[in-house]
């Protein structure tokens, strides 16, 4: 079994760990106050990254899941609010698009994508609802040929820069989970509407949008039957890419502490000879190692979206061990880490996202357990049966 990267993979991480590392990391703090990382964007945009998850007769790359991974990975270890954006461009609407939407749709909207010209947003969350899908109020009304849609969404990203958002909605009041499918809405539709916003943690600005009696082309309806799974299929790529990033900022933060135990010194000596601080390191490196292998196998799952149960392990793994490991990189830097001018501080904020967005930590152990209790195989783990 190879589990060595491709030549060609290592070349794409080479290249964007050198645009991260030289141009967007050293802008990370500027975007904490919620100012969208326009300058980050473009500079991925110029070696290609923003068409990863577009297929290559609309412009783009067409790359894995894996490959995706690999990029927001580096890119986190250097600015989490970019690596966020960077994932509304190559994550689960993106590929929903890509995947069930018409033919006219996919014309119009991804080859801009790939240059940074559209910019996408997803809306799932609602105020009395995040994980409980099926139970979403928003409604499309299908009257003739045209769609009327209703409704509130909550806690969106990029409110301010998106030109399409893709909502998770009802369609003609049909109850339950049959009843979901997916619109396209444009942020200029009559009756589109901001109506709260909300400064988070990690830097980035989220939003409340209502939608009122909003009128669309017939076209933008992109699932009206069977949404539930499909959609839900889709977004096990959310269920990968979040914890890449949780990923890159475990790396970043353990980075960053490796050089503060070699340059800092206390007692006439760098910290990092004195054995806690070694033991810490390595604790630090094994929970990093771990994480990576169980998210690279749930990326290598996908055809086209990767296995559900796959990557709810490593979203539940990746996402609190980076709340870990980021705590234990600013207890490295002592008070140092506290303040704003040493990164740690922010790749923790950032970090603590990870078990929330795309579905919690206790959801998806419920899945998972689910899975256990009715399909482990009774020669257990080495037997025959599979997982």
């Amino acid at each position: 079994m190879d589990f060595q990267l491709t030549a060609d993979q290592r070349e794409m991480v080479n290249t964007v760990r050198a645009v991260t590392q030289e141009k967007i990391k050293p802008r990370s703090l500027q975007y904490m106050d919620g100012s969208f990382p326009w300058d980050s964007m473009k500079d991925l945009a110029s070696i290609g990254v923003l068409g990863m998850a577009v297929p290559e007769e609309y412009g783009g790359s067409g790359l894995s899941v894996l490959d995706t991974a690999l990029v927001l990975e580096e890119v986190a270890k250097g600015c989490y609010v970019t690596a966020m954006a960077l994932m509304g461009e190559v994550g689960v609407q993106v590929r929903i698009i890509s995947t069930y939407a018409p033919e006219a749709i996919k014309q119009r909207i991804l080859p801009d994508v790939c240059t940074g010209e559209n910019m996408l947003a997803v809306c799932m969350t609602e105020p009395h609802a995040g994980t409980d899908v099926a139970n979403y109020r928003t409604n499309t009304d299908i009257v003739g040929d045209k769609l009327v849609l209703n409704g509130t969404k909550t806690l969106i990203s990029r409110v301010d820069e998106a030109q399409m958002f893709v909502v998770f909605t009802r369609i003609n009041k049909q109850p339950g989970r049959e009843g979901i499918g997916c619109v396209l809405i444009e942020r200029d539709t009559p009756g589109f509407q901001c109506t709260a916003r909300y400064h988070t943690m990690g830097g980035e600005n989220l939003a409340e949008i209502t939608f009122e009696n909003c009128e669309l082309p017939l076209e933008n309806l992109v699932i009206r039957e069977d949404g539930f799974r499909r959609l839900l299929s889709a977004f096990n790529t959310q269920r990968c890419l979040n914890p890449s990033v949780s990923l890159g900022l475990a790396e970043g933060a353990f980075e960053e502490a490796v050089k503060y135990c070699r340059d800092r010194t206390a007692f006439k000596r760098p910290i990092g000879e004195f054995q806690g601080m070694r033991w810490k390191l390595a604790e630090m490196y094994r929970d990093i190692e771990i994480g990576r292998s169980i998210l690279y196998r749930a990326c290598a799952t996908a055809n086209p979206f990767p296995d559900p149960y796959q990557a709810a392990l490593a979203k539940m793994y990746c996402n609190e061990m980076a709340i870990r490991v980021t705590s234990e990189a600013i207890q490295v830097h002592g008070g140092y880490g506290f303040t704003d001018e040493y990164p740690v501080s922010r790749f923790y904020r950032g970090a603590r996202y990870g078990t929330l967005g795309g579905g919690t930590t206790e959801t998806l152990k419920e899945l998972v357990g689910k899975k256990i209790m009715a399909d482990f195989p009774h020669d257990g783990f080495l037997g025959m049966g599979s997982f």
